[in-house]
């Protein structure tokens, strides 16, 4: 079965489905988006520096907070330090950056954003960038400061592979990674890498987790080519699952991950998708359900975020994916 909540390492209790922010930065869209959401009962936020909507986001909490709708408590918000930042010298301050975009005075989950360093030309990554040495487990001290010093109370990673994660584990660190952030779907399932961080004690959150049918779009707005993705929302294997359950592809497809105990962050900003993504806590897949699932792995080519719009980025010595 799924939980509504996944316990972290420091007690605290992660919401299993959360909000996605990646790909919306549009202030009137997502400010809508995020009143729906909240009024939904969403309480997980994730965001990032990058994804230049802390300080919409910021907004709207500010406003819940000071009509007394919500306690500062009552919500998980997670953001992360970025690439062009995952070096000993900047987490505090892109940390302290984020908090202020935000209007917060803690998050309840700081993520190192990528594996890999760069030093990026204009703050601007399509400008260019330099690849720099990427020493995590001088970083990662850097990030126990932030919990230290009352910023963050968990911190975690994103995008690391299975190698990266034992080696920051090897290094004993004070604080373990309290969570990974990995692109995760019925055609990406990364099984090894979920068993490993399950039996180390480092939860998961799945990315993309309905395959990102917006990239295209994405793509599009910053010159680079469309991408040849199967639409995984079309699969007749999962239509067949969702007209038994009387549920749809993405809901079916949302269940699953919450069935291998992954949290959830799908992104949308139409209020009949937020309510849609967020209702899979009444019904379960069986066995057969998920066996049918578990037999659409499709591995390393359905990868929707595969990061080569940052041209070069896959000879970081840090690079984490199978090229």
């Amino acid at each position: 079965m799924a939980k509504i909540y996944m316990d972290l390492p420091n007690g605290a209790k992660m919401p299993a489905v959360g909000l996605g922010t990646w790909q919306a930065k549009d202030a009137s869209e997502l400010t809508t988006a995020l009143e729906a959401a909240l009024e939904l009962g969403y309480r997980h936020i994730d965001t990032a520096l990058v994804y230049e909507n802390e300080a919409i986001i910021g907004k709207v909490l500010k406003k819940w907070f000071d009509a007394g709708k919500l306690k500062r408590e009552d919500l998980f918000i997670t953001t992360k330090l970025p690439m062009f930042a995952v070096h000993p010298d900047r987490v505090e301050d892109f940390m302290k950056t984020s908090l202020k975009n935000l209007d917060l005075d803690y998050v309840d989950l700081y993520l190192i954003h990528f594996p890999a360093c760069v030093n990026v030309k204009n703050g601007n990554f399509l400008e260019g960038f330099e690849i720099e040495p990427t020493d995590h487990v001088a970083v990662w001290k850097k990030m126990e400061e932030q919990v230290d010093a009352g910023r963050t109370k968990a911190i975690g990673i994103s995008n690391f592979n299975k190698s990266q994660i034992e080696n920051l584990l090897k290094s004993n660190p004070r604080i373990k990674p309290a969570n990974l952030q990995v692109e995760l779907h019925v055609h990406l399932q990364q099984q090894e890498l979920v068993k490993y961080c399950l039996e180390n004690g480092i939860t998961v959150t799945a990315y993309s987790p309905l395959g990102n049918p917006g990239i295209n779009k994405f793509l599009g707005s910053i010159g680079q080519e469309a991408r040849q993705l199967p639409n995984v929302l079309t699969d007749e294997n999962i239509k067949k699952i969702a007209t038994k359950h009387n549920k749809t592809s993405a809901q079916v497809m949302l269940r699953y991950l919450l069935q291998r105990s992954v949290i959830v962050i799908p992104k949308s900003v139409t209020p009949s998708r937020l309510k849609e993504n967020i209702d899979i806590f009444d019904f379960a897949l069986d066995n057969t359900d998920m066996q049918t699932l578990n037999g659409l792995e499709v591995g390393e080519p359905a990868r929707v975020c595969d990061f080569k719009i940052f041209k070069g980025l896959d000879k970081h010595p840090q690079w984490p994916f199978t090229n």
